[in-house]
């Protein structure tokens, strides 16, 4: 549902008082992209499993709950690796869905230039 005049002028009172009046954040903002925020959190999921790996092995044999604990940290390092890895595929596959390039995907480009050169003989 598109914005009347009125919530489009109000809208862009309020973008234009925030970027005046915490111009360092709009740009923060700006730059910041689904990549850079979900590459960042895949850094530091990836890290966070090696240290349970390594914590998990290191404390095993002297107390199995420190090896259980180095497990968890593993777990939960490879849910948000996994959950910040689906937000990458999912903004890629929007991005290509939506680019303005392509108007729809290879095979349905095929099918249709394939129609073309042969005319329907059933009419």
């Amino acid at each position: 549902m598109p914005l009347s005049e009125n919530e489009l002028r109000v809208l862009s009172e309020i973008e234009k008082s925030f970027y005046e009046h915490d111009s360092a954040f709009a740009d923060r903002m700006r730059s910041e992209t689904v990549y850079k925020h979900s590459g960042r959190n895949l850094k530091w999921a990836a890290l966070g499993f090696v240290a349970g790996f390594v914590f998990t092995v290191a404390t095993f044999t002297t107390s199995v709950f420190l090896g259980l604990l180095g497990f968890v940290v593993m777990l939960v390092s490879a849910l948000v690796f996994d959950r910040n890895l689906r937000r990458m595929g999912k903004a890629s596959w929007h991005e290509i869905k939506n680019s303005s390039g392509s108007k729809g995907s290879a095979v349905t480009k095929f099918g249709s230039k394939f129609k073309g050169r042969f005319p329907n003989s059933d009419k």
